[in-house]
Formats: structure tokens, sequence, C-alpha cells
């Protein structure tokens, strides 16, 4: 079964989700941070099929998030590293991290904890304004059509209600006031 693209949609989270939304290229990603690089090391840590591996890596690497490098040469091997591109990704992962402690985690905590090696202390991601370093709230927020939202889509009825000035994130349109 074909699965439907959302590559060429106007939107970067449909684009994020049609290149990363699948839970093996995040888990991939996971371990790629933690440290592994070599495919044995991803089926033995993941349990991941080895077609399955070979498929996401290849797709990771034409997108330019991880690149490889040859650590033997009989028979070669390749060591996968993550490029500029995917260790911009870990905010992401980190978030998801948050999110799932606080509502996914069991009674005994966190599975994973990080560590700020800076300041000394555990830390969770969280998402701020990058004007005022406020937390983001979607009740605090609106959106509008950016520069690369095609224009044939921006008087559509759709856009119009979706971006209308006012309109607050996270509210359903029975709610908006």
């Amino acid at each position: 079964m074909r699965r439907t693209s959302f590559d060429g949609w106007p939107c970067s989270i449909a684009r994020t989700a049609d290149l990363l939304g699948d839970a093996w290229t995040l888990l991939i990603l996971r371990e790629l941070f933690y440290g592994e690089s070599r495919f044995d090391g991803f089926t033995a840590t993941l349990g991941i099929a080895r077609n399955t591996l070979t498929d996401r890596l290849r797709r990771l690497e034409a997108e330019g998030l991880l690149h490889r490098r040859a650590y033997q040469s009989e028979p070669v091997r390749h060591a996968y590293l993550l490029t500029d591109k995917g260790r911009d990704f870990f905010g992401v992962l980190a978030a998801l991290n948050a999110w799932g402690d606080h509502w996914l985690a069991g009674d005994e905590g966190a599975p994973v904890v990080l560590h700020h090696t800076t300041c000394g202390h555990d830390t969770q991601a969280q998402v701020v304004c990058s004007s005022c370093g406020d937390p983001l709230d979607p009740g605090d927020l609106t959106a509008r059509t950016g520069p690369g939202y095609p224009p044939r889509l921006r008087d559509t009825p759709a856009a119009r209600a979706r971006f209308a000035p006012g309109r607050t994130l996270g509210r359903a349109d029975s709610e908006q006031t």
C-alpha cells in the first residue's frame, strides 16, 4: 500500500512528518544521539529488521541528516554520523522526550533523564519564545501565513478561517470568541 506524501504541503509540520514521522526513524535518530553509529549496533539495540534499517538510513542520508564514513575496508563497513542538519533535530527529540515523561511515564518516573553538563542540573526541553524567552502556550499564540505559503491558497475560506487575526491556537472554532 502506497502512503500519502506530504512533502509538497505548505506546512513545515507536514513536511517534517513526511520525512521523519515514523517510529523507526525517530528511534534511529535517538540512537545516533546516544552514540550508536554502526548498522549492527542499531539492529542489536532496536531489534529492527535489516531491510527496514537500510531503508531508513538511506533516507536520512539522502535528506542530509547523516552521512556515512567507512571504518573498515574488507568487507566495507560504514559508520553513520549526524550532520549539522541531523544534530539540529535534537530539540525535537528532547521535546518528545519531555512530553512522554509528563504524560506517559509510569509511577517509576522518567526512563531517561537529560543532564545539562554546562550548569550541572537535570533538565527537560521547554519550547520558549525566541524573542522574550517565555514558555510558549498555544493560548498565547496566533498563526499567520508566511512568505512560503502558496498565494493560490491564501484566499481560500479554510486559510482565511485558520489564519484569521486574533484566532488563538489550540482552540476549536466553537471556542473562539
